[in-house]
């Protein structure tokens, strides 16, 4: 068991992990791994917050993990396949692994807007991102991007 007296006292990452070509605008998203800080191994869980213009990431779904966002405070608008929904404090969404519906949170407000990203860690993971060359897999202990043809990235 673990107690995080002041989460937003962890150490926040504004960095991504996403190729150079696609790593650009990212430093105005702050993440807290709160799962990591609480030894947690079969889920993972984000203190997430989003400065005025940022996103949490690229468009993508996940082929083999489940995901909910929770915001806590602030207004970010969730963009899917579907459209544009704003989700304020209070208002969840949900995303089923393999569930093709494409989403990512934009920040479009003046204020700073904070959420949970609560997703589970599966051995095995393909997460599709359908408006850029760019795939994420994970199998037999390695993960990595690779180009949709299926070449890694360098």
């Amino acid at each position: 068991m673990a107690i995080i007296r002041d989460p937003l006292n962890l150490p926040g990452r504004r960095k991504t992990i996403y190729p150079a070509e696609f790593a650009a605008g990212f430093d105005k998203r702050i993440k807290r791994a709160l799962g990591d800080a609480g030894g947690l191994t079969q889920f993972g869980v984000n203190l997430t917050t989003l400065e005025p213009g940022a996103m949490s990431a690229l468009r993508h779904w996940h082929r083999y993990e489940d995901e909910c966002v929770f915001v806590l405070d602030g207004e970010v608008t969730l963009i899917t396949d579907a459209g544009e929904d704003v989700l304020g404090r209070g208002m969840a969404a949900t995303f089923p692994a393999g569930e093709p519906n494409a989403h990512h949170l934009v920040n479009r407000s003046s204020e700073p807007a904070t959420y949970l990203e609560i997703g589970t860690r599966s051995p095995v993971e393909d997460v599709v991102y359908p408006d850029v060359d760019l795939r994420f897999q994970r199998r037999d202990g390695r993960a990595g991007f690779v180009r949709t043809s299926g070449e890694p990235y360098e």
